[in-house]
This record gives C-alpha cells, sequence and structure tokens, in this order.
C-alpha cells in the first residue's frame, strides 16, 4: 500500500529512540522530510545524520520540551527548514510512576503541556497544509495505563488525558482538515528503554510482565511506529479522533 507520504514534512517530539527513532525512520523510508528533537545532541545529531543518508530532508535539534518558549520557537524553525509541517508526532513521555506531587508536575509538564504546546505551534502550519491537501495530522502516544489502574499512580491519568485531548481537537480542527490520533501502545521493549532496564535490573517483574501478554512477548518499537504512521497518512484519511490500541492483548479491556 501507498502510505502517501513522499515528499510530507514530520515533527516528532522524543524522535532519537525507541517509538520516535522508528516513526523518523519509517518515515524516512516512505520519502517523508522528517524533524526530530530529544534532549540528547549527541543522540540527535547521529539520528539526523542517519536520516539524511535515507535520501530526504532532516533535521533536529537538543529541545527542552517543558521549556514552552523553546519548544515552540523549534518547531517554527524546523517548519521553515523542511518547508511545512503536514504530520506532528508527541512521542515524548516524562515516565514517572510515582503518585507523589513530583511525579504528577513532572508527566504533566512533559506529556500533557509538551502536546499541547507542540500543536500550538504546530497548527498554523497543520492548517496550511490541510487546506493545500485535505489532510493534516497530529498522532499522540499515550499508554494502554490510561484506561486501567492498580495503584494511584500519575502515570495512567496523565495518558488517559492525553486521549481526551485528542478526540476533542478532532472534533475541533476536522473543518481544517487535521486529522488527531492517539496510539496506545502496550509493554514495548528496546535496548535502553525501560523494559530493557526492569530486564537487568528486576528480572521477576519483566517476567511476569511477558507472562500477562497472551503473545509471549513485549512489542517492538517498530510496531507501534507502524501504527501511528499509518494513522497520520493520507491512506487513513476518514480516521480522525481514535484511539488505536497496539498491546498484544495484554489488556483485557472491551473497545467499544
Amino acid at each position: 500500500m501507498d502510505l502517501g507520504l513522499k515528499g510530507r514534512n514530520a515533527v516528532i517530539l522524543g524522535g532519537t529512540r525507541g517509538i520516535g527513532r522508528a516513526i523518523a525512520d519509517t518515515l524516512a523510508g516512505e520519502g517523508g522530510n522528517v524533524a526530530v528533537c530529544a534532549r540528547n545532541a549527541d543522540q540527535v545529531a547521529s539520528a539526523v545524520m542517519e536520516l539524511k543518508a535515507r535520501g530526504v530532508k532532516a533535521t533536529g535539534a537538543s529541545v527542552d520540551i517543558t521549556d514552552a518558549a523553546a519548544l515552540k520557537s523549534w518547531i517554527g524553525g524546523a517548519a521553515a527548514e523542511l518547508g511545512g509541517i503536514d504530520m506532528l508526532f508527541s512521542n515524548a513521555g516524562a515516565m514517572a510512576q510515582g503518585g507523589d506531587p513530583a511525579s504528577w508536575e513532572q508527566n504533566f509538564r512533559l506529556d500533557v503541556l509538551g502536546a499541547v504546546n507542540a500543536f500550538e505551534s504546530a497548527r498554523p502550519f497543520l492548517e496550511a497544509s490541510g487546506e493545500k491537501s485535505g489532510d493534516a495530522a497530529f498522532v499522540i502516544i499515550s499508554s494502554v495505563s490510561a484506561a486501567q489502574a492498580d495503584n494511584a499512580s500519575s502515570y495512567g491519568p496523565i495518558k488517559a488525558a492525553l486521549v481526551h485531548m485528542a478526540k476533542g481537537l478532532a472534533r475541533q480542527y476536522a473543518s481544517k482538515k487535521i486529522r488527531v490520533n492517539v496510539v496506545s501502545p502496550g509493554t514495548v521493549y528496546f535496548k535502553g528503554g525501560v523494559w530493557n532496564l526492569i530486564e537487568q535490573n528486576m528480572p521477576k517483574r519483566y517476567q511476569d510482565a511477558l507472562t500477562r501478554n497472551p503473545t509471549g512477548r513485549m512489542a517492538t518499537p517498530q510496531e507501534i511506529a507502524n501504527a501511528a504512521v499509518f494513522l497520520a497518512s493520507p491512506a487513513s484519511s476518514f480516521t480522525t479522533g481514535s484511539n488505536l490500541i497496539v498491546d498484544g492483548a495484554i489488556s483485557n479491556r472491551v473497545n467499544f
């Protein structure tokens, strides 16, 4: 299937490793141009160099996503460098698991306000893309933890807020031809990622997580990226306001 991404421009928050990097690689493989940001400047430089080697426009910078002014400035600059924005991916997450005020604030500032500020900065460019091509997209990476709870951690409710926000944005900006969707992964494994660290330091917890999933394994970043890129592409042009669960059936919820 031709996803219709050749020559289209994407901005990815948290685009140097894990799911975000897989999204960037997948877009580049489809002929899309990409801008990535993350905190680690060396990882950004390496990602940009490797993405450019795939024959597309690529740019990036070290950005503190919790710094609204810095994030908005970078997105505006990325739009100028790429020649517009057709797709925005909000993938960065604080991953704080506690129920203490500091964890709530950390998750809210990065996950929620990062997405809010990114969309506000990218919105004029997305509207221009929607007017020109009839299809622009904003995809948010949330989590199955948005709809399940074993304790009063801040992580799940923050992820739930993203799903709610996406539905509202989808309805609000449908007339502007901007689609807004969510991908909610279950457990995702990659070297240097959270579950790799848990595997090394808390092997029983890691094995318990594997046992809970009927597939007997965790997702790869590429499997999540495939869903996110499809939802952002013109091939999914009538899908908006959705929350796509990609969890290998680890959750037992029924998604009506």
